[in-house]
């Protein structure tokens, strides 16, 4: 008896079912349609390209062992992918076809052909009325990349951001994460892309949102049963950049919510853009599936900037807002300022408005007045010392037991827990940390780090002692 389409598609899937995971199977393989079967070519619908691509990398291997057990050796595949307002020379809808990445059809290319359905499928997430209404993106217009000054802390992170305002969804970075500590630039880069696209694709439908905004909005949107709508309105996005993703953790409601608009989007070969303050590694109190899908394009970090990226940054900075600094005074403060481009910045407008408000002559004395008021003030210096000393006090120990060598459970702990902290908030090499603490070497303060992590994975009491004693250090 000759098997149609859907009886092999379908002895496919029970294999396919029972090989991979069910959340896998749901998100790859329970939205194909089997269309047809001819001379041994099983044709598939597929969502979109991105789809199609992904099965290719994925699940080509597995595809490949079902077909052949259903068709025989020579089983080929073949997608059909609907392309969504597309105009065809009869003004009908068309599809694109792939032919299955064989050795042997590595010559093939996707062909347009004619849509074969009765109808073409209805996309659910299309209000009626507003697919392409014009809203305002939430982009500032100083956030460009004219504005953005390139060097060696930023370099990966700028032109994978180029590559993606030049061809948003259509690069292998997506989603494109950017991250690294406050007042590194990274809403001004993740900015600077939306409005790339902007000028490149008119036509684009880009919004800048951020974690906290997009959590209001879920909220009101549960309040109000209008769940729907907010769903609708967020997969209608081309370019959707969700600023401070980080904001999401131990929010699992949001984080479902979110997993679902960035399925939707990123099938549909639309662009996401992230910022976090910290790589998809690290993060906590986030669901898996939601991290393994922020790790599926690239992750560019962004690094303090050096000296020759300061004082170029400050003087784009002072030749937009039109102020003129003797070379000594950015010179001065490129050297003295070097924790992030936030600081630099606040110092330049701080140093102009006294100048300007008290008429006074910006000189070097009036710039270094400026930084220890704004800077040096405003931030406490940790030292290992000033560690071992908010350790031993919460713990009500002092401080000379953890500087011997004493091996009681208690006091152990507390001199791991000052190595942990002096290598994660100074710049102390491993070596000059052992010598601080108890004389240790290099080595026992990595086993120490290692030990502490491992507990903070695993034990929530000694979680919420560490971000305790994380607080009172940055008092």
């Amino acid at each position: 008896m000759n098997k149609t389409h859907h009886d092999v598609w379908n002895n496919c899937l029970q294999i396919i079912r029972d090989i991979i995971p069910s959340v896998s199977y749901k998100t790859w393989f329970e939205p194909i349609i089997p269309l047809k079967l001819e001379n041994n070519v099983l044709t598939i619908q597929v969502p979109s390209p991105f789809f199609y691509e992904y099965l290719e990398e994925q699940y080509i291997d597995i595809l490949r062992k079902t077909l052949r057990r259903e068709i025989g050796t020579d089983a080929k595949l073949e997608y059909s992918v609907v392309m969504e307002n597309a105009n065809y020379s009869d003004g009908k809808p068309y599809t694109v076809r792939y032919p299955w990445k064989n050795k042997a059809d590595l010559h093939n290319k996707p062909v347009q052909v004619p849509i074969e359905l009765t109808q073409p499928i209805k996309n659910p997430f299309v209000i009626p009325g507003i697919k392409k209404i014009h809203f305002d993106p939430k982009l500032n217009p100083d956030y460009n990349f004219n504005n953005y000054i390139e060097g060696e802390c930023n370099r990966l992170a700028r032109s994978a951001g180029i590559a993606v305002g030049n061809n948003p969804g259509g690069t292998a970075f997506n989603p494109l994460m950017i991250y690294g500590d406050s007042g590194l630039g990274k809403t001004h880069l993740a900015q600077a892309i939306g409005i790339l696209v902007k000028e490149k694709h008119p036509d684009k439908i880009v919004l800048y949102v951020n974690a906290n905004k997009f959590q209001t909005q879920f909220v009101e949107s549960v309040r109000n049963n209008n769940k729907n709508d907010f769903l609708h309105f967020y997969q209608m996005i081309d370019v959707l950049i969700l600023d401070d993703v980080h904001e999401f953790a131990g929010k699992e409601k949001t984080q479902d919510t979110f997993f679902h608009i960035f399925n939707h989007l990123h099938q549909s070969g639309k662009q996401l853009i992230l910022t976090c303050d910290k790589p998809p590694v690290d993060l906590q109190g986030m669901e898996q599936r939601l991290l393994s899908r922020f790790k599926w394009g690239l992750q560019a970090d962004l690094q303090r900037p050096d000296y020759e990226t300061r004082l170029a940054i400050l003087k784009k900075k002072a030749y937009n807002d039109g102020i003129e600094l003797p070379e000594e005074i950015f010179e001065f403060l490129a050297v003295n300022i070097s924790n992030n481009i936030r600081e630099l910045e606040a110092v330049l407008i701080s140093l102009y408005a006294q100048s300007t408000l008290n008429r006074k002559e910006i000189t070097l004395d009036l710039a270094r007045m400026m930084v220890e008021k704004l800077i040096s003030t405003a931030r406490k210096e940790i030292t290992i010392e000033y560690i071992q000393k908010i350790v031993c006090d919460y713990y009500k120990i002092p401080i000379d037991l953890i500087q011997g060598k004493t091996r009681k459970r208690e006091i152990v702990q507390a001199r791991q827990v000052s190595m942990y902290f002096s290598k994660s908030l100074t710049k102390a090499s491993l070596a000059s940390i052992g010598s601080h603490i108890g004389g240790k070497d290099h080595a026992t303060v990595l086993h120490a780090c290692k030990t502490v992590n491992n507990l903070i994975d695993t034990d929530k009491h000694f979680r919420n002692q560490i971000n305790e004693i994380e607080k009172k250090l940055k008092v």
